[in-house]
C-alpha cells in the first residue's frame, strides 16, 4: 500500500479519530496491520483505574485498546507500559519508560479530565539535581503518532539502519509536520519507500519497505549503516 504522511499527518495531529486511522495505515504499510486482540481489554483498563484510583483519559484507553499489545509498533526501544504497569510519579500518570530508565513520559494528573490530554517528559536524575518536567506533545494521540512513526524504525527484524547525517543531505525526502513540542529535537522525513526519524540534529533511524530500497538509501547517505 501507499502512505502519504505529508498529506494525512496534519489532520491526524488535529483529530484523534484521524490519528487512529493513520496509525492503522502506518501499521499496514509496514506489513503489520492492526488486528483484533492487538490491544488491551476494557476489563484490563478498568482494573488499572481501580488500582490507581483515577480515571484514564479517553485517548489513552482508545490507544491501548487499539495497539497496546503490539510491541513491534510501540516498544522496540522505549516501552509503552501495559495497563497493569501504569503508575503515578511526579504528579503524572507514567505511561512510557525509556529503555534504560533514563527518561519517563507522563500525563499530568491535572490534565486527566481531558479526553486527549497533553504529555510531558522528564529525565532520571539524582536526588540532588533539580528535576525539570518539559512539554512533549500537545495531545496523547499525537504522542501515539510519534511512537508509531519512530518505534518501527528500531525493529531489528525489519529493513532498518541507523547512523548520523547532515539534514541538508536529505534531498528527495519530505519533512513531515512537527509532532512534538518545539523544544523537542525530533524530526520525521518520508519518501514513498521509507521513513526516517532524525534526533539531536544528526542521529537517525531509517526503515525501508525492502532490502533494495534500504541499500539505495545507504548508497545515497554513506553515514547510514557505516
Amino acid at each position: 500500500m501507499t502512505l502519504d504522511l505529508a498529506r494525512d499527518l496534519p489532520a491526524a495531529l488535529a483529530d484523534r479519530a484521524a490519528a487512529w486511522r493513520l496509525i492503522a495505515d502506518i501499521a499496514a504499510f509496514w506489513g503489520t496491520p492492526l488486528l483484533p486482540g492487538g490491544g488491551w481489554s476494557d476489563a484490563q483498563l478498568d482494573a488499572a483505574e481501580a488500582r490507581l484510583g483515577l480515571k484514564l483519559p479517553a485517548a489513552l484507553r482508545e490507544a491501548h485498546r487499539l495497539l497496546g499489545n503490539r510491541p513491534e509498533l510501540t516498544s522496540n526501544q522505549d516501552t509503552l507500559l501495559p495497563p497493569e504497569r501504569l503508575y503515578v510519579d511526579q504528579d503524572c500518570l507514567v505511561y512510557r519508560v525509556e529503555n534504560q530508565s533514563c527518561a519517563y513520559w507522563g500525563i499530568p494528573l491535572a490534565a486527566l479530565d481531558q479526553e486527549d490530554p497533553p504529555t510531558v517528559v522528564w529525565p532520571d536524575v539524582a536526588p540532588s539535581v533539580q528535576l525539570e518536567i518539559t512539554p512533549w506533545t500537545a495531545s496523547f494521540s499525537a504522542e501515539c503518532l510519534g511512537i508509531v512513526l519512530a518505534e518501527p524504525l528500531l525493529d531489528d527484524g525489519a529493513h532498518v539502519e541507523g547512523g548520523e547525517v547532515d539534514p541538508a543531505d536529505l534531498t528527495g525526502w519530505t519533512e513531515l509536520p512537527r509532532v512534538h513540542a518545539e523544544a523537542v529535537d525530533t524530526r520525521y522525513f518520508a519518501r514513498p519507500d521509507a521513513l526516517l526519524v532524525l534526533q539531536g540534529g544528526a542521529w537517525l533511524a531509517v526503515r525501508a519497505v525492502d532490502e533494495e530500497a534500504l541499500d539505495a538509501i545507504c548508497e545515497e547517505l554513506p553515514e547510514v549503516g557505516g
